[in-house]
């Protein structure tokens, strides 16, 4: 889709992540067993058939740049457009702390938009989304219905409410934004809009001459009356990540089959990075229920509702139940956990039990040694 441009906001303002944002920004963290979060919101840019990509960091970015690289295996690494990685070292004035708000992230790369964005109209989307969205439709209900700025809402609830940004609408234009509130008749705001290029620039002029620095509260609430806002309903499957809790939950709704394939459709794939692995090895006696197991594993143990990702050892005698294992963890010999969430290159040694609970999972930090 050669008239819009995408921008992510790959970046993070509050962090409740806590053990799993201590080196990565959410936008980075892994998810299903071999994803990383920002894959779903590129792989939503990509099957729009969207080549131009910018991606918006501020700090503890090292992981997302070793994950992104140049793009290639989103089919990015072009010699014109492809994917921009958009740090902030390489824009004067940049203050200490994380960006107040999307505007003041989009003002340090002003330049950007005013130069290298060729299109017509900008795809605005928060990397910390995962959803399976269809942006060419999404686009061409923008187009048909001459929105100002069209924003994709949730009629379900997704987020927190207190962290979120309600709309309310009445015939197909907003009328009311309401942040941190949910009233009767409104939506979710899902982090994701489309608006014209021209109007990005002058509205990112805008708030930087009155020192604005919020999307949702400087621009969307306070030119509610001024600018035709619309929205796009998205029934499907999405969830942001705010919590250690929430991760976990959201973790564990993809061992239902209904929500597992209602975010990876086979006409809309997730792409991601790619690490060539050899299959899974399954001992003697092990005993694998409702698990998504990546490849690259040894498992001779048990494992009963739970997110396996690519490169797990799970020893002999281990029990693992109802929780999430990332990359390259190792479980020894007759360990058992429940309800856990083990980082990369974790190691739990032989004999542990770790136990904890649904709203509370015991969170394991990177390398750590248990």
């Amino acid at each position: 889709m050669k008239e819009m441009h995408g921008l992510i906001f790959a970046y993070d303002t509050v962090s409740r992540m806590r053990e799993l944002t201590e080196h990565r920004t959410v936008s980075s963290i892994p998810f299903g067993g071999r994803y990383r979060v920002i894959d779903f919101m590129l792989s939503n840019m990509v099957n729009a058939d969207i080549i131009d990509i910018g991606v918006i960091m501020r700090e503890s970015y090292q992981s997302l740049l070793d994950h992104l690289g140049s793009g290639k295996d989103w089919d990015l690494a072009r010699k014109r457009g492809g994917l921009r990685l958009l740090p902030p070292f390489g824009y004067a004035g940049v203050r200490e702390g994380s960006y107040r708000g999307k505007m003041e992230a989009l003002k340090h790369i002003s330049n950007y938009i005013e130069n290298s964005i060729k299109q017509e109209h900008v795809v605005l989307a928060d990397g910390s989304l995962i959803a399976n969205l269809p942006l060419e439709e999404i686009y061409e209900h923008h187009l048909k219905n001459n929105h100002d700025i069209t924003c994709v809402c949730s009629p379900a609830p997704v987020g927190v409410v207190e962290d979120e940004t309600y709309l309310i609408e009445k015939n197909g234009r907003v009328k009311e934004v309401i942040i941190g509130r949910k009233e009767l008749r409104s939506v979710e705001y899902l982090g994701v809009s489309i608006i014209s290029r021209e109007m990005l620039a002058s509205t990112v002029s805008h708030c930087a001459a009155l020192n604005l620095h919020d999307f949702e509260r400087d621009v969307l609430q306070a030119m509610v009356d001024k600018l035709h806002i619309g929205t796009y309903m998205f029934g499907g499957y999405s969830a942001k990540l705010k919590s250690i809790a929430g991760f976990f939950g959201e973790s564990m709704k993809l061992l239902k089959p209904a929500v597992f394939s209602d975010l990876f459709l086979k006409s809309r794939p997730i792409k991601t990075k790619v690490r060539d692995e050899a299959s899974t090895y399954y001992g003697a006696g092990t005993d694998i229920k409702n698990c998504i197991v990546a490849d690259g594993c040894q498992i001779e143990g048990a494992a009963e509702n739970c997110i396996i990702f690519r490169g797990v050892r799970i020893e002999k005698g281990a029990k693992v139940r109802n929780s999430v294992i990332m990359q390259d963890t190792k479980i020894g010999k007759n360990a058992e956990i429940n309800y856990v969430i083990s980082d990369k290159d974790v190691v739990i040694t032989e004999g542990r039990t770790l136990t904890g609970h649904l709203n509370y999972p015991v969170a394991i930090s990177k390398g750590s040694v248990v």
